[in-house]
């Protein structure tokens, strides 16, 4: 059990829950706000995706520069992690010809998904290690092992932190395997992601798996979605790893009750510190992670 951790709340995301939560973050600003909201109530990393204003996730640059922005020059210390899983989706196509591709179909270059961490410079910034069937439908989110080496060594060469997004035991041990190919700094940084159809299950025996992959003296966090998410909390904690919450992952502080992220935050926060656990700050998990914090 770990007993100093750190809280990361993923405060929007990009699946399509603007409709089903009046107060999502959608703009830069009510994003940025979002995160420092969550920084106050104890996060001390806030995962970043970003939206056009009509609730549309969206992948241009100029959205997350000025999130990035307003986030550093409050006074609130927040570790900066966006996403880079944008450009991945593939709506196979239904008729005869599956390459007659769905509207939903949003792919770009590898270099051209983490863009955004290459202009921002955010201390991490995700890393999918994997393809996916991502839900009961037709999209699939495509990784491939050539493009996530490529991201992998750039991300490097610029010196942030790639959070290494496992949603199946495959990408585990994809994600062990660029740590053995020294493409990954240390310590590190893993991801487990629980309950997303169809990837790994949200289980007590799911997330055992994970973790008897992962390599030693590996830093990790993990999430569990929906209804299960705080029941997750506690099991995360009592294996070693560190928390994540977020409208991202649920929009619930309890059945029929909206939340906001900073409540999710102190919920997990309360169920934390009620185990004996600590709550490190924003600068306690650079240290930890051995992270640099770019201007």
């Amino acid at each position: 059990m770990n007993n100093k951790i750190f809280v990361t709340c993923a405060v929007t995301g990009s699946g399509d829950t603007a409709k089903k939560h009046p107060d999502l973050p959608k703009t830069p600003k009510e994003i940025a706000n979002a995160a420092i909201d969550a920084a106050k109530a104890g996060a001390a990393i806030a995962h970043i995706h970003v939206r056009e204003s009509d609730g549309k996730p969206s992948r241009r640059i100029e959205l997350y520069e000025e999130v990035v922005d307003r986030i550093r020059s409050s006074e609130t210390d927040v570790i900066l992690n966006l996403t880079t899983g944008m450009g991945g989706d593939l709506e196979v196509g239904s008729g005869k010809n599956p390459l007659d591709v769905g509207p939903n179909t949003d792919m770009a270059n590898i270099m051209e998904r983490i863009a955004n961490a290459e202009k921002c410079l955010p201390e991490i910034c995700s890393l999918d290690c994997g393809s996916l069937n991502f839900g009961d439908n037709t999209m699939v989110v495509v990784n491939t092992p050539n493009d996530i080496r490529k991201a992998a060594k750039r991300l490097k060469e610029i010196d942030v932190k790639p959070e290494i997004e496992t949603f199946d035991l495959g990408n585990m041990w994809f994600g062990a395997q660029l740590v053995k190919e020294g493409l990954i700094k240390d310590p590190p940084l893993f991801q487990i992601c629980l309950g997303i159809p169809w990837g790994a299950p949200a289980t007590p025996s799911a997330m055992k798996a994970f973790i008897d992959l992962m390599p030693k003296k590996s830093c990790w966090s993990g999430f569990a979605i929906s209804k299960m998410e705080m029941p997750f909390v506690s099991q995360i904690v009592s294996q070693g790893g560190n928390v994540r919450v977020g409208l991202e992952d649920n929009l619930y502080l309890e059945k029929g009750i909206l939340a906001s992220n900073a409540q999710l935050v102190e919920k997990a926060i309360e169920i934390i510190t009620n185990m004996g656990v600590s709550i490190l700050t924003p600068e306690e998990t650079r240290k930890k992670l051995k992270i640099k914090k770019h201007k």
